[in-house]
């Protein structure tokens, strides 16, 4: 058995942010992280159709901000903006705080992972063959960008008696790559046979950013054999 690790925690604190960007004391870490999850599963189900690809929420003394990143924004906006003012009228009476909601336009839904991985869960339930979904989703992907696509579904596929998994990858995947910006997301289908669960991998490039002077002789192979000098005060 391999030892499988999520992309996107393998890469969170090294290359990537945290979804959550708060400090909290010991006594109040746990009530404000189920809050965080409270909010987060309160918006994706009163839009699914809206395209949420993440949620992130950052706290101040004062308010909380969450930024909702999705492929169809007017959907939450409404018209003149009063489904925003519900929804953050909402979320304040859920958590009793008060809140600050900013909406980001993803322009390529095709390479969010999230995404690409929900819209198969959705075809799956609606008794699409899975394969040519899988398929579709494989093209739609590598016409956008993407350098490399993996999707492995796995339960009752095609309504059969015994659970099983199907894969298919188009692409490069460099999965233990820290430098690969390797997106990652799961949905469940629900069928009238059981649930399958949908794994997509989608490797959109590799991260751009400034590199520091160790970064860049590991990088090289020329790795500095000068220790750092040690200031004593």
């Amino acid at each position: 058995m391999g030892q499988k690790v999520n992309p996107i925690a393998f890469r969170t604190g090294v290359m990537t942010g945290w979804k959550s960007r708060w400090y909290a004391s010991k006594q109040e870490f746990g009530p404000l992280l189920v809050e965080d999850q409270t909010i987060r599963r309160f918006v994706k189900q009163r839009y699914r159709n809206a395209g949420v690809a993440k949620i992130e929420i950052e706290r101040t003394r004062d308010e909380v901000k969450v930024i909702l990143f999705s492929a169809r924004p007017g959907v939450i906006i409404g018209p003149r903006g009063q489904k925003v003012d519900q929804l953050q009228e909402d979320l304040q009476n859920l958590v009793g705080r008060r809140i600050n909601i900013k909406i980001e336009e993803i322009t390529r839904p095709e390479l969010q992972a999230q995404l690409v991985a929900e819209d198969i869960a959705d075809q799956l339930s609606k008794r699409a063959s899975f394969r040519r979904t899988i398929k579709r989703a494989l093209e739609q992907s590598m016409e956008a960008g993407a350098l490399g696509v993996k999707v492995q579904l796995a339960g009752r596929l095609g309504g059969a008696e015994m659970a099983r998994r199907e894969k298919q990858i188009a692409g490069s995947i460099p999965l233990s790559t820290l430098r690969a910006k390797i997106d990652y997301g799961f949905a469940e289908a629900k069928t009238a046979q059981g649930h399958i669960g949908v794994q997509v991998w989608i490797n959109q490039g590799m991260y751009q950013d400034e590199e520091s002077t160790d970064g860049a002789d590991a990088a090289s192979g020329q790795a500095s054999k000068k220790p750092k000098r040690s200031y004593k005060r």
